[in-house]
């Protein structure tokens, strides 16, 4: 009896400690804890949507690779030196009424502080109002100085107010250029008003024919991006000296396809020279008058080659006839009774000019395009079935000495 009211005794106390344990466990949930507790308790994670964002510490100081530093350093000097050029051009409403109309756009490069703008030709084409747009906004009216189809090079001004500080880019030597160097244009591609891009040179003394199918020998072949709206921008080298005026581009599609065309700045160079100085770009002639061959004269005057330019008439005292070129002597009317045209057949068949071969007119004039009056040029000629070379000293255009 006394071991089993033990056993009963012990059982009681046990019970009773747990029942106090587990309602002080209950009334601590409702009240505050011990600091204890507080320190043996690990951190509660705090509900979705109460956490707080991380917020990244930027990096002390910005570092650029070198690449990118002359990148950035060409940007800054000299972006607010390229312009963006808009046109008006005039046309007809449906009551065949003249009209104002937006024309083409472009861009351009501020060569000289009292407001000269170099741009291509093709850029402000047709065009009755120009305007220049300044890296501020601001925006002016300019005119033509003077523009040359063979280089599609022209020269626009504007007038700056009183105090405006004009940026300007300088000429820099495309002699010196080599293939794989670098290059950076500048320029308002789709509008996107000075957008940089870089490449490099990817090939030297390209030929190619331009819109108005003249060929503008020795272009700079580049990869940079060049879009619609690049034209007339510079193309400039890392020291942020220009070296080419972008021109246009390989594309089937009228956007970039990585291959674009710059005039070099030694034609630019020269060209803006003669229309600032005379209006127009000074260049050596042949005093004859000319005719494109084909198959048609060939046939017709049964000659045995296809191609070259047709010596017409000379120029009496002239410097065709100075150097032994002779005209046709058979008078023959070309091409249908509204638009035909008497020329003379027998003369003699320009083929060459200074060793480069002549097939077609573009290829005359693009070999005349660096020649200056007084120049001595080697004119090859077919006659007879043979060729021959003749010395010539090139004439001013237009005159008739």
């Amino acid at each position: 009896m006394i071991f089993t009211a033990a056993v009963i005794l012990g059982a009681q106390k046990i019970f009773s400690s747990k029942n106090s344990s587990v309602k002080s466990s209950q009334e601590n949930t409702s009240g505050l804890e011990t600091d204890k507790e507080l320190s043996e308790k690990p951190a509660a994670e705090p509900e979705y949507g109460q956490r707080q964002l991380q917020v990244p510490v930027a990096a002390p100081s910005v570092t650029y690779t070198a690449d990118e530093q002359q990148n950035i350093s060409v940007y800054q000097k000299y972006n607010e030196a390229v312009v963006n050029i808009t046109t008006q051009v005039m046309g007809v409403n449906w009551f065949f009424e003249p009209i104002a109309e937006d024309g083409g756009s472009g861009s351009g490069s501020i060569i000289d502080p009292r407001g000269y703008v170099i741009t291509n030709v093709h850029v402000i084409e047709k065009a009755t109002k120009i305007y220049i747009s300044l890296y501020d906004g601001s925006q002016y009216e300019g005119h033509v100085v003077g523009s040359d189809i063979e280089s599609d090079i022209a020269v626009l001004k504007f007038n700056p107010p009183e105090g405006l500080v004009l940026k300007t880019i300088q000429f820099g030597d495309s002699e010196k250029l080599k293939v794989g160097q670098k290059v950076i244009a500048i320029g308002n591609p789709f509008g996107f008003e000075r957008t940089l891009t870089t490449g490099i040179v990817s090939a030297l003394g390209r030929p190619i024919k331009n819109s108005n199918n003249v060929i503008i020998r020795g272009m700079i072949q580049t990869d940079a991006s060049i879009n619609p709206g690049n034209s007339g921008g510079p193309l400039l080298d890392t020291a942020g000296n220009m070296i080419g005026i972008n021109t246009m581009i390989y594309s089937s599609s009228g956007s970039n396809a990585g291959i674009g065309f710059a005039v070099p700045a030694s034609t630019a160079r020269r060209v803006v020279s003669d229309l600032l100085q005379y209006g127009k770009v000074r260049r050596g002639a042949i005093q004859a008058s000319l005719v494109q061959m084909s198959r048609a004269i060939s046939d017709y005057a049964r000659l045995d080659i296809s191609y070259g330019i047709l010596v017409s008439e000379v120029t009496r005292g002239g410097n065709a006839e100075k150097a032994g070129i002779k005209g046709g002597s058979q008078a023959v009317r070309y091409g249908n009774s509204r638009n035909a045209r008497t020329f003379y057949i027998g003369g003699d068949i320009i083929i060459g000019i200074d060793g480069v071969n002549v097939s077609t007119y573009s290829d005359y004039y693009s070999m005349l395009e660096n020649k200056r009056p007084g120049d001595t040029v080697t004119v090859t000629i077919h006659r007879n079935k043979k060729n021959y070379d003749c010395k010539l000293v090139l004439a001013e255009e237009g005159s008739a000495e």
